[in-house]
């Protein structure tokens, strides 16, 4: 269900953002030069390997750029 935003910062746009969607990699890098050595898949990282527990979308407001996850937009709105 779609929600009203107000940009917690500028308190004035209530209609441009930038959604981002936000999709992680799970990799393993070569600690001295920083090459992937290798690309997991998120169910294969291994014990010692934890998966991105972060939120899938990220909002920007575009009339001052600040970045947040969407439930702060909404919950401002709701004030």
């Amino acid at each position: 269900m779609p929600n009203p935003y107000l940009c917690p910062n500028c308190k004035t746009n209530r209609s441009r953002f930038n959604m981002i969607q936000q999709i992680a990699t799970p990799v393993k890098l070569d600690p001295k030069s920083g090459d992937i050595i290798e690309q997991y898949q998120n169910s294969d990282a291994g014990p010692f390997h934890l998966t991105y527990q972060g939120p899938e979308l990220k909002v920007q407001c575009a009339a001052c750029g600040l970045i947040e996850d969407e439930r702060m937009f909404i919950k401002r709105a709701q004030q």
